[in-house]
């Protein structure tokens, strides 16, 4: 079996730094913004689900471009050179049009480098364990997302609550990220155009994209309107007690599911059908809903958080690899950025909902519609006939 390229290491320790520094940050923003901007439970809602759209959206052009250009390395330097240039302004904010501004240019960032980097990941990897390397990413990602909030619990306690003096050490992981990607991320010379023996794509080439890849893009459409943002969660706790030093305890014990079951989750990928990783999936999110909603107190609430990383482990490189497997090679970027256009509108969508629910009815009703919702995406996976007898790659990886 053949093992999983360097670049693909690369690539996950750019994420992991990169993850390191918006984590600190992100792990601390919905309190910052209640708490010492004084902006509503619906508000985090919006610029979190504006963020998220703003990602997908940018997504789309840069996989379109990577594409028509034969070149993925130039894109996602940089989208994490944007990511990294807006982590100032979290710790200059003075006012919620600040901070939306901040969100806005780090998620454009990461719009920037998503699909050129998962497309990346396929153009390099043999499609044998191409669900191990998916995983293997997200994985070192997770761990990144881990480091982050434990460091925000460290810094809180070390600056007495200052969150601001947090922001700013977010600075330095964001800008060692830049540089890995600048000496260690290596594309393969055969994905460049050489001369005129592969003519740039169009934009009418993407009706080229099967009936296949659109059933994903459904099915990734209804999982992300059953999935709001995980700032849900930070509220969650700390609604039931949680102190704000340890605010970032929530995405510590969340990711920590999330990375254990992301690399076993991408090695089942590459073995099993994907609609019963998908299902596992769902189940586990709407667990995660119901004890969030009816278990009172922190226990119950890490119960479900813990649970929303099962989610996360089992369905986010699930869905990449499928992109991956049901896209033509010279149309990965854009099928990427299509991707995740629709599920990002879906996650705005979402978010907003989240939101509003939250300030008229309370944290429970958000996350028993979230249940609900989660409910209808199990009853469309096992609906879409189609999806269930694609079958897996035949490898024996």
């Amino acid at each position: 079996m053949p093992s999983v390229p360097r670049t693909v290491w690369a690539l996950g320790l750019v994420s992991l730094l990169m993850d390191l520094s918006s984590e600190i940050i992100h792990a601390l923003l919905p309190l910052f913004l209640t708490t010492t901007l004084g902006v509503s439970v619906a508000i985090v809602g919006l610029i979190d689900g504006i963020a998220e759209a703003t990602a997908s959206i940018s997504k789309v052009f840069s996989g379109y471009i990577s594409d028509r250009i034969g070149r993925r390395k130039p894109l996602i330097l940089l989208g994490y050179g944007l990511g990294a240039l807006s982590k100032p302004l979290f710790a200059l904010a003075g006012s919620m049009p600040v901070v939306l501004g901040a969100r806005f240019a780090d998620r454009i960032g990461k719009g920037l480098r998503g699909a050129p980097r998962d497309a990346l990941v396929a153009d390099v990897t043999p499609e044998a364990i191409r669900g191990r390397a998916f995983g293997l990413r997200q994985s070192l990602d997770t761990v990144g997302a881990i480091a982050g909030p434990l460091l925000a619990i460290v810094l809180m306690a070390l600056f007495a609550n200052d969150m601001r003096r947090v922001f700013w050490i977010a600075v330095i992981p964001g800008v060692l990220a830049v540089l890995c990607v600048i000496l260690a991320v290596k594309e393969p010379r055969d994905h460049r155009p050489r001369g005129n023996a592969r003519p740039p794509i169009a934009l009418a080439d993407l009706r080229t994209l099967d009936r296949s890849f659109w059933v994903v893009v459904a099915i990734g459409v209804v999982f992300s309107l059953a999935r709001f943002s995980e700032a849900f969660l930070i509220l969650k706790a700390s609604d039931e007690g949680l102190p704000l030093t340890f605010a970032p305890a929530v995405l510590i014990a969340m990711n920590i599911v999330y990375a254990l079951g992301a690399y076993p989750a991408g090695v089942l990928s590459d073995r099993y059908p994907a609609h019963m990783l998908l299902g596992s999936g769902l189940v586990a999110l709407i667990f995660a809903d119901l004890a969030l909603a009816l278990w009172h107190g922190l226990f119950g609430a890490f119960t479900g958080i813990a649970l929303w990383g099962l989610h996360m482990a089992l369905t986010q490189g699930l869905m990449a690899k499928l992109v991956a497997d049901r896209a033509p090679t010279e149309l990965r970027g854009s099928a990427f950025g299509l991707f995740n256009l629709a599920s990002g509108v879906a996650m705005l969508a979402a978010s907003v909902l989240a939101g509003l629910l939250w300030d008229m009815a309370g944290a429970r009703s958000t996350f028993l519609v979230g249940a609900g919702l989660a409910t209808i995406a199990v009853i469309a996976l096992l609906g879409s006939i189609e999806f269930r007898k694609n079958k897996p790659p035949t490898s024996n990886a």
